[in-house]
């Protein structure tokens, strides 16, 4: 059995860990409990999450593409047109 100093110092590493061990819960739950906070207040505020607006963005994106193509075929058709006409 430890005596003296070094038997104090034991306690106080054990003290030590042990608050630190606490600290790191205490912090997890707060976290948790802010992130639940966080994601009601936004659900509530009908924010669009990222993966929706890209996936909506990349919609766009390949309609705005389609679109241009079909202009320019629509205009090559047209000239088609004109120039059998004249």
């Amino acid at each position: 059995m430890s005596t003296g100093p070094n038997r104090i110092l034991d306690e106080f590493a054990k003290l030590m860990t042990d608050a630190a061990g606490a600290a790191q819960g205490v912090r997890r739950e707060i976290e948790t409990a802010f992130n639940a906070h966080a994601e009601r207040w936004l659900n509530s505020m009908d924010i669009v999450k990222r993966e929706e607006f890209e996936a909506v963005r990349e919609m766009a994106i390949k309609a705005r593409d389609e679109n241009d193509a079909l202009l320019a075929r629509i205009e090559a058709l047209e000239a088609k047109l004109a120039a059998k006409g004249e």
